[in-house]
């Protein structure tokens, strides 16, 4: 097991940018493929982005293409997800994935979820 936590969310006018972070402890971080999945109210989560343990490839969904940038750094354990050019369809809150399958399933392992809110 992987424990996961996030942190970074907030609240951003709209053409903002934040910068996620996933700290690992427990189990190997380095050894994860890991993944970035959100939550909108009333909607399924779904999945954002990911990174294979070796930092490459990566794999994004169409919607966050060019805005969105997940990068790991394996000697702090920790993930990363850059937002830029926010939009209001960008509020959920977003979830930190360990063990990803086949650049787009989540595995196990989940954080507690940090928001992101974004305003017109």
């Amino acid at each position: 097991q992987v424990q996961l936590v996030e942190s970074g969310g907030g609240l951003v006018q709209a053409g903002g940018s934040l910068r996620l972070s996933c700290t690992a402890s427990g189990r190997s971080f380095s050894g994860y493929n890991m993944g970035w999945f959100r939550q909108a109210p009333g909607k399924e989560r779904i999945f954002v982005a990911s990174i294979s343990w070796r930092g490459e490839p990566t794999n994004y969904v169409d919607s966050v293409k060019s805005r969105f940038t997940i990068s790991r750094d394996n000697a702090k354990n920790t993930l990363y997800l850059q937002m830029n050019s926010l939009t209001p369809e960008d509020t959920a809150i977003y979830y930190c994935n360990a063990g990803v399958l086949a650049g787009t399933r989540p595995g196990p392992n989940w954080g507690q979820g940090t928001q992101v809110t974004v305003s017109s």
